[in-house]
């Protein structure tokens, strides 16, 4: 059964447009979307670093543009993944009473790398670590949808 994917972040620039990217390619029986959860770049493209660097990896994410994360995508989407904790805490604030939306971090999907959370190469300048952990978390995402 095909699956509505919301992968959220603090700006939607380069975390969350990753892993929406990554997921198109490897799970294309499922539809995702991405979303920040602050309103700093709305409108705007994934930062650059970030699409060069997908770019090497065969993953074009110059068509995507930033959004909020809105009250509505939980009921617009069946599962909702968070980059980090702080994502989960802004997430969960904006549940609407009686939602039962589930809500995880990425890493969950991806135990055996060690990390609780998808360190934001904006800070870091990370973006090849940032997207060899989303891979491995995705790859394990779409054996727990597809499972």
């Amino acid at each position: 059964m095909s699956q509505r994917i919301l992968f959220v972040c603090l700006g939607n620039i380069c975390r969350s447009p990753a892993a929406e990217g990554v997921f198109r390619v490897r799970a294309p029986h499922h539809s995702c979307d991405s979303a920040g959860t602050s309103d700093w770049h709305v409108g705007d493209p994934p930062y650059a670093p970030m699409q060069h660097a997908a770019r090497n990896r065969g993953l074009e994410l110059r068509d995507l543009r930033a959004r909020q994360f809105a009250v509505s995508d939980f009921d617009r989407f069946d599962l909702i993944i968070g980059m980090d904790s702080e994502n989960l805490a802004k997430i969960e604030a904006l549940r609407p009473t009686g939602n039962h939306t589930p809500v995880h971090l990425l890493t969950e999907f991806a135990p055996n790398t060690g990390a609780d959370h998808v360190p934001d190469p904006y800070y870091t300048r990370d973006f090849d670590g940032a997207l060899d952990l989303i891979e491995a978390a995705v790859d394990g995402l779409v054996a727990y949808l597809d499972g």
